[in-house]
């Protein structure tokens, strides 16, 4: 229920304060289980994938955002998950909580790059979300997010109101042809760039780096270990 709450209530404040174009939202399918996989630009990615979305949208997050409360109960509403990430076993869990999501029939939403892009090129993707679809048979939507990093710089405590936003939705990946499963290194491998390659068309504007992104040792990782791995 807070989540549609705060969906209702965001959704008109977002496209006054922002120039949103979506591209592609028929691409979601009506029901069923599904992964939304983005480039990864600024804090609210996680904001304006789901205002687009007509389907709830859970992302699993670190579990530092829940513990104080005047927070926590805006993280929770936004459909977020809260995942501790101190070894194997938090990354078994963040596995284990997205798996949940999709046998439920639910969106899963992440970003396969792991962390929010330092130097605005779109970088190589980990190989967790193409483990998640193999174990699950969700489909993937790839999704091209154009504008966040100007709207929300990771620098800026304001956003720059007025800017241009633009999220597009691919066409699921056919990921019937992948036959190694979820344990075959090249199998996930190769998944995992054809995803990137369809990201990286949907953005359209974004350098590609065949690199994992760069953290700052203060970083701290978006996705937990196991989706990003």
């Amino acid at each position: 229920m807070l989540y549609w709450a705060i969906k209702i209530v965001l959704t008109p404040v977002l496209r006054i304060a922002f120039r949103v174009r979506v591209e592609g939202r028929e691409n979601i399918p009506a029901r069923g289980p599904v992964i939304v996989a983005s480039n990864h630009r600024s804090f609210v990615d996680s904001i304006f994938i789901p205002l687009c979305i007509r389907r709830r949208v859970t992302f699993v997050a670190k579990a530092e955002n829940f513990d104080d409360p005047k927070s926590a109960w805006f993280f929770r509403g936004v459909g977020q998950i809260p995942i501790r990430r101190e070894g194997g076993s938090a990354s078994d869990g963040a596995l284990d909580a997205a798996t949940e999501v999709l046998q439920a029939g639910g969106v899963f939403g992440i970003y396969p790059e792991g962390t929010r892009t330092r130097d605005g090129k779109l970088h190589r993707g980990h190989t967790g979300v193409a483990r998640l679809a193999l174990r699950t048979g969700a489909p993937i939507v790839p999704v091209g997010l154009v504008g966040t990093d100007v709207a929300k710089p990771i620098d800026r405590k304001l956003p720059r109101f007025g800017s241009v936003v633009t999220i597009r939705f691919g066409a699921p990946l056919d990921t019937e042809h992948y036959d190694g499963g979820e344990h075959d290194h090249l199998t996930l491998r190769a998944l995992t760039d054809e995803l990137m390659y369809e990201i990286s068309q949907l953005c359209g504007c974004y350098e590609y780096d065949d690199h994992y992104a760069t953290k700052k040792a203060e970083d701290i990782p978006t996705e937990p270990a196991v989706l990003a791995s």
